[in-house]
């Protein structure tokens, strides 16, 4: 119970497939960095393909998955963005379901840069003994031209992730608002009647990321010299 004796309850709010989403890609990047300090290529390019697998699955579940999923729920004018920004130092409860209006577009940029990553990756070469499957196809200098835009957008990723780590403590120091555990437990202690988001079956999510890696290993195996 809240300090105004208002009743919390437990509210579904993430379903299982964006959980899975989320610290699948925060493993890939770790394990994208190991596997290119250490030089193991073979195993990079795994990590890349199964990114971009799972950005695939998460551009379809923006549009078919559950209520905080999609893109239309969560991406609002930037306008109101800004304006959230501009009251972020005030304490409040936490009433929010889903991305609030700055959370959304840092979601949708995060995911550019992934997908920017992934497809660079695709056309890169290392100038010694490993090249992405489009290389051959896009020519040496386009493909020398995307291994700098790919080691330069990993940079940008990281000034990414730090801006979202840095984000996570400001709630939890400013607002007093825990933004992990929901994204946990799929659950948020919110006021009792609120009414819980849609959620959609997570046998639809396996099935479009089984499309969406079936898919990827596909088009890598067609293209591929």
């Amino acid at each position: 119970m809240r300090p105004g004796g208002d009743k919390l309850q437990q509210v579904p709010v993430w379903d299982l497939p964006v959980r899975v989403f989320h610290w699948a890609i925060v493993v890939l990047v770790g394990a994208s960095w190991f596997t290119q300090e250490m030089e193991w290529m073979a195993l990079h390019f795994l990590c890349g393909y199964t990114m971009i697998a799972l950005l695939l699955f998460r551009l379809a579940w923006g549009f078919v998955g559950s209520d905080t999923a999609r893109f239309a729920r969560f991406l609002k004018n930037p306008l109101s963005a800004l304006r959230y920004l501009a009251k972020f130092h005030r304490r409040e409860p936490d009433l929010q379901i889903g991305h609030n209006a700055a959370g959304g577009w840092m979601i949708v940029a995060i995911l550019l840069l992934l997908a920017v990553q992934a497809g660079t990756g695709l056309c890169a070469n290392d100038d010694v003994s490993s090249e992405g499957p489009l290389a051959h196809i896009v020519g040496k200098q386009w493909s020398d031209f995307l291994s700098h835009i790919h080691s330069v957008n990993f940079v940008l990723i990281e000034i990414a992730i730090v801006l979202h780590i840095a984000a996570i403590g400001a709630y939890g120091l400013l607002k007093r608002q825990n933004l992990l555990r929901p994204m946990m437990t799929g659950r948020k202690r919110l006021p009792a009647g609120t009414q819980a988001p849609r959620m959609v079956s997570p046998a639809l999510a396996a099935l479009l990321l089984l499309v969406a890696g079936g898919l990827v290993a596909f088009g890598v195996r067609l293209l591929s010299p």
